[in-house]
């Protein structure tokens, strides 16, 4: 980026070598210990993925000093070709498997405690790869490629199938052509007006907004995946049995993951998904962002 991102406090970055000998940006920011508090159970790592046009500075911005400060580690990965991560040759990032193999390369190499996985939009459907992967018992034995989880978080994600481009296409063509124009034609770049409706609610200040527009121009110098391929790697492949806790979490004002899109994910987990009211598709960084990380921190203290 050619502005990084400016850390807040108690935050750093760290470069992880993945084994293409590429470097993925990670800011870090350590649980705090409270003193007054006895904790018998060390609280799992949290890891997370970030979306298509975001990077490991959105959840720096609000999410990692919540957590941290409630004893969270916290690791928020830029993915290749985003943030301040280094880019692979061609043209698109990767696919839905090399970025989850990038993401379990990291937890392998550098956490001690199985994590809980946080995956926003595209970084949701990432981690649903790894959750498949991880169960794969042949995989398993290929030198542990992809540690076990604590649990997973799939935040305003796309769901694990295409049910939601078609049903937007024939049910929504006015929505369709505004997400599509806004996101591949990439029009929330220089249009505020979209850029907000697209990510945020109408009560977001313009300020911020326009803040948040430049940081994801500048977070994504190539597309996370080839749209034209990614229906291929669809639907996720299902994991009879997954002993994986999984919390499903949505906004009632996402102009990108519809209800309909929230409970297909949920229908696909078997668990009953959780609508945050009052907020947008870019939750952790909304004007109301605390709801979700409330809700969030309310499912990892229920966590065995």
């Amino acid at each position: 980026m050619r502005v990084p991102y400016k850390l807040k406090l108690g935050q750093s970055r760290i470069f992880h070598q993945l084994p293409s000998g590429l470097s993925m940006e990670v800011i870090v920011q350590n649980g705090v210990e409270d003193n007054d508090i006895h904790k018998s159970n060390e609280y799992p790592p949290l890891v997370f993925v970030h979306g298509s046009y975001h990077a490991a500075w959105c959840w720096a911005e609000h999410w990692l000093p919540f957590f941290s400060a409630r004893g969270y580690d916290c690791y928020a990965l830029s993915l290749l070709g985003q943030g301040e991560s280094d880019a692979p040759d061609g043209s698109v990032a990767g696919t839905l498997q090399t970025h989850a193999t990038d993401v379990a390369d990291f937890i392998h190499h550098k956490l001690r405690l199985p994590p809980v996985l946080l995956g926003h939009s595209f970084g949701g459907l990432i981690i649903q790869y790894y959750i498949v992967n991880s169960g794969s018992d042949q995989l398993l034995e290929m030198d542990n490629l992809y540690p076990k989880l604590t649990g997973a978080t799939l935040i305003s994600s796309v769901p694990p199938s295409v049910g939601l481009v078609w049903r937007y296409l024939f049910s929504k063509p006015i929505a369709a052509f505004k997400v599509t124009r806004s996101l591949a034609g990439k029009a929330f770049q220089s249009s505020l007006p979209l850029c907000k409706e697209t990510f945020f609610s109408s009560t977001m200040e313009d300020d911020l907004v326009l803040r948040y527009q430049q940081l994801m121009k500048e977070s994504s110098r190539m597309p996370l995946f080839d749209l034209r391929k990614l229906n291929a790697s669809l639907p996720v492949p299902s994991l009879p049995n997954s002993s994986v806790e999984i919390l499903v979490l949505g906004a009632s004002d996402d102009f990108i993951v519809d209800a309909e899109g929230l409970r297909e994910t949920g229908r696909f987990y078997g668990v009953s998904p959780v609508c945050v009211e009052g907020v947008a598709h870019d939750m952790m960084l909304d004007s109301s962002w605390e709801k979700g990380a409330k809700v969030i921190l309310s499912w990892l203290n229920g966590l065995s």
